[in-house]
């Protein structure tokens, strides 16, 4: 059990350090804010928008938040996403969060600031031009935990923000994502009393069972597209395929596209080949046309 343990933890800080890329990060972008100021950084917003967008466009966004185990990683990571979806008619965003091993803070303050950036968009949805209502909450492995989180769990919002303005994506676009982080029925591999549990507990700085999108989904859980490779080592596929069957016994659109053989972070960008990256962005314009938030 013990090995199992540091084998878990010795995959999470290797995930983290290969997500990691430049800090701060070095984005060309179309525009650049600041969405919320806390004790321990200025967290910004990159901009990536449709040719000759206009601000009364009312266009369909879809905003990134980047993988690293809540420990690490970069807004770099979602770039080539982020340009391509651009094309297809969205304002893209790559957004930054706080992290342990910048700020120090445990997993909840990373939920509170994707909370705080779907809810800043919203609000602020007139000055940049897009639909309030149509905002697509995307992310991989904890990002994609994030963007899942944002859409599932009622709470770990901001209490000195407008919280009469939500903070819950239109729709969700998951990248091999985190949705089950306490035991299931269904799945038993998470055991309450194990020391593994015990460390996610103090990771994420709350139970893990309120931290687990698949625990809250419900009839008003908006539709979700789900990548998964089938040989990842850090996250069992069996979790999003539970998500999936839970969805759709909601009531709830849900589609689950799992890459035989293909690991952890399979979808990045990667120019020697870019025929994953390249079928995820197709299957993703597919589901966006599906959902009706492009033509």
């Amino acid at each position: 059990m013990y090995l199992k343990i540091k084998v878990f933890i010795a995959i999470l800080f290797t995930c983290s350090i290969l997500s990691q890329r430049n800090y701060p990060p070095i984005i060309k972008s179309d525009k650049i804010v600041t969405f919320k100021k806390t004790d321990e950084v200025d967290l910004k917003l990159w901009f990536f928008y449709p040719k000759n967008h206009k601000i009364d466009d009312k266009a369909p966004s879809i905003i990134f938040f980047f993988g690293g185990g809540w420990h690490g990683g970069s807004p770099e990571q979602f770039i080539q996403q982020a340009k391509f979806l651009a094309r297809q008619g969205l304002v893209s965003i790559v957004s930054d969060y706080r992290v342990k091993s910048r700020n120090n803070t445990e997993a909840v303050y990373c939920l509170k600031d994707a909370k705080s950036a779907i809810r800043w968009l919203r609000e602020n949805s007139n000055s940049i031009g897009i639909d309030p209502n149509k905002i697509i909450g995307a992310g991989g492995s904890s990002g994609g935990h994030l963007a899942a989180a944002s859409g599932t769990i009622p709470y770990f919002d901001e209490k000195n923000e407008n919280l009469e303005i939500s903070s819950k994506p239109n729709a969700m676009v998951l990248f091999n994502p985190v949705v089950i982080l306490s035991p299931v029925k269904e799945y038993q591999k998470f055991d309450p009393n194990s020391a593994r549990n015990k460390y996610l507990k103090k990771r994420i700085g709350v139970d893990p069972e309120k931290f687990s999108p698949y625990n809250y989904i419900d009839k008003n859980t908006p539709p979700a597209l789900i990548f998964h490779g089938t040989n990842d080592q850090l996250v069992d596929y069996k979790t999003v395929e539970l998500f999936d069957k839970k969805m759709k016994e909601k009531g709830n659109f849900c589609e689950l596209h799992l890459f035989e053989g293909e690991n952890h972070g399979f979808f990045n960008y990667n120019r020697k080949s870019q025929i994953p990256f390249n079928e995820t962005m197709i299957k993703t314009k597919q589901f966006l046309k599906s959902i009706g938030f492009i033509k």
